[in-house]
């Protein structure tokens, strides 16, 4: 038997969601009609709010509700290093670790030609400029330790070398096909102290 077309509608939106199937989908669905009206509208609300409201730092191209993120608003920071990622969800994982204190450049995805993703699809010239303008010595490189990580890890050597700045890779310990937003918070401070200097 079928659930009403109302519950049906909500259930395929929640099996759109990651990680979702249809049970969960379902539970889902139940939870919000076993609850109060106010509820619902309170999570209606907070999704468009979300929609809405955030933004991408004009700066670093982090998630923000303001022009400028928080981190690049930061006095305390070290504006000399900046660390590239590829996702907002990576400079979260950073910083977890406590274990460091500079800025971000987020890249906003990876070289990925499989996909039709190429440099000029990323945020690199906005790197560049940000290079040249302000007193950057010192550029980490944080891609994911998969294919698409290290195409992008090896492009962007190639841009920056030019501008003269130090350029580092993290070091060993984030294991080889696997995302920063997933490796553990030691291992990720201890990968960032790690961090090599690409001379070539």
């Amino acid at each position: 038997m079928a659930y009403p077309k109302l519950i049906e509608n909500l259930m395929e939106q929640f099996a759109k969601l990651p990680g979702v199937g249809r049970r969960s989908a379902e539970r889902m669905a139940f939870w919000i009609l076993n609850h109060p009206r106010e509820e619902a509208q309170e999570l209606a609300e907070s999704i468009l709010r979300l929609k809405d409201g955030l933004r991408f730092c004009r700066l670093c191209n982090n998630l923000s509700d303001t022009e400028i993120c928080l981190i690049c608003s930061d006095t305390n920071r070290d504006e000399a290093t900046v660390c590239v990622v590829e996702d907002p969800k990576d400079v979260l994982a950073i910083e977890r670790t406590g274990s460091y204190r500079g800025h971000y450049h987020v890249l906003l995805g990876t070289i990925a030609p499989a996909e039709g993703r190429g440099p000029e699809d990323l945020k690199i010239p906005q790197l560049l400029y940000r290079i040249s303008a302000n007193n950057i010595k010192e550029v980490v490189i944080a891609t994911d330790a998969d294919n698409e990580g290290e195409m992008t890890a090896l492009y962007l050597t190639k841009q920056l070398k030019p501008t003269g700045v130090k350029i580092s890779r993290i070091g060993l310990g984030i294991p080889v096909g696997s995302s920063l937003e997933f490796a553990d918070m030691s291992t990720l401070s201890m990968s960032l102290k790690a961090r090599r200097e690409i001379l070539e």
